[in-house]
């Protein structure tokens, strides 16, 4: 098998670029023209026409699913074939490892394969999300529906990663500032009045020992200090990555108060959304909500979350594991008995994740008017020592010259 660029005309008479996987020429023209296109040019890729890429693989945003499902809508309503779709999404995107994957699936539904299932072959691409909804729309016949559904729930995810984002900026930015504006005091300030010290020939305060000895540290030994700083950060990461650390981590968000508000609520959005999504799309309330643990990022609350997959399965309604959980405000788990009541279970749900989009913006910026004081009061304690350490010797020269 190999690949081949191919040029054709479509039904509706527009030029169509792709690529096409056969055993020779002749068996990709045929393919092609089993597709109802008119093939004008068909060339095996050569060494030079393959995407070649360095580096890290470019992750795949919210953002960029969501405006891949809503080309697709708007191409599919104009009566454009999937597998053109596919072709020209392709063409268009500027991620080549998205473009890889939408060549890939373009592939798989060449060879018959649906859309869903060439969606499936690229896990690290496509979240099993938007591929039991895809599924679940072709199989209901409303494929279009499911993926504006899916183009929503990107949008939502994307604007509220967004907000989280911008709460972590600041914070993350200043501590660097004040990290680089120690260093530099360390390195270059102190060591510029140690020989005054000296000179003076009495005892230094504490404060003034600690910090100089601090600064003697940091230059004679920065060759040992970066590599354990590294390690430890190099370390740190790999036990985040264990159960051990996920639950750690969890455990920790979970017990703060101002953090523990934002990604409640955030689980809250991000759970009523997703949940409404999947059920309008045809899909079963116990998969629905095993989808939905999978989604969460906090392991506290995916435990909580298969839990009451499971109690769902006994035929408990879901509200019920929701608000035994005690992780959940009783806000959602009390609309959510009242559409299972109603029988208007997604609705609600919309409402809900409506609701909550709200709350994770004012959440948001209620935390970053909690850091921004709390910051700059860290950062001015620590420049107000070292200033202080400098000053200090200095004010006891002074005194004692009065005293004489």
């Amino acid at each position: 098998m190999a690949d081949f660029n191919y040029v054709a005309i479509s039904a509706n008479g527009k030029e169509v670029k792709g690529t096409i996987v056969a055993e020779n020429p002749d068996s990709a023209r045929a393919q092609l023209k089993n597709q109802g296109l008119v093939v004008t040019s068909v060339k095996e890729q050569g060494l030079l026409d393959k995407e070649i890429t360095f580096g890290p693989k470019k992750r795949i945003t919210p953002r960029e699913l969501a405006v891949f499902c809503r080309q697709f809508v708007s191409m599919s309503k104009a009566g454009v074939t999937i597998i053109e779709c596919l072709s020209l999404l392709r063409e268009q995107t500027e991620n080549p490892r998205l473009a890889q994957a939408i060549k890939d699936v373009q592939t798989s539904v060449e060879k018959g394969e649906t859309l869903a299932y060439g969606l499936e072959s690229q896990p690290d691409v496509f979240p099993s999300l938007m591929c039991t909804t895809i599924a679940a729309g072709e199989a209901s016949g409303s494929l279009e529906v499911s993926l504006e559904r899916m183009a929503d729930q990107f949008e939502k995810s994307a604007k509220t990663q967004a907000l989280v984002k911008k709460a972590m900026i600041y914070p993350i930015v200043v501590a660097c500032v004040a990290l680089g504006v120690v260093v530099l005091m360390l390195i270059k300030v102190i060591p510029a009045y140690t020989d005054m010290f000296d000179d003076l020939g009495t005892e230094l305060p504490k404060i003034t020992q600690m910090v100089v000895a601090a600064s003697d540290f940091l230059i004679d030994y920065w060759f040992i200090i970066i590599p354990i700083v590294i390690a430890i950060v190099v370390g740190v990461k790999t036990w985040a990555k264990t159960d051990a650390g996920k639950l750690a981590w969890s455990t920790f968000q979970l017990k703060v108060p101002a953090i523990k508000n934002l990604v409640v609520k955030s689980a809250c959005s991000s759970l009523a959304r997703t949940l409404s999504t999947l059920l309008a799309a045809g899909v079963g309330l116990t998969d629905a909500v095993g989808i939905v643990s999978d989604t969460m990022t906090n392991v506290l609350i995916q435990d909580a979350l298969r839990f009451s997959r499971d109690e769902v399965m006994k035929g408990v309604p879901l509200s019920e594991p929701i608000e035994d959980s005690g992780l959940f405000p009783p806000m959602l788990y009390h609309m959510m008995r009242i559409g299972e009541e109603a029988g208007n279970s997604e609705e609600m749900l919309t409402k809900l994740a409506d609701y909550y989009d709200e709350e994770v913006e004012m959440a948001t910026q209620s935390l970053m008017a909690l850091m921004e004081p709390a910051i700059i009061l860290v950062l001015a304690g620590v420049v107000g020592v070292l200033i202080g350490a400098i000053m200090a010797p200095m004010l006891a020269m002074y005194q004692a010259m009065d005293n004489l």
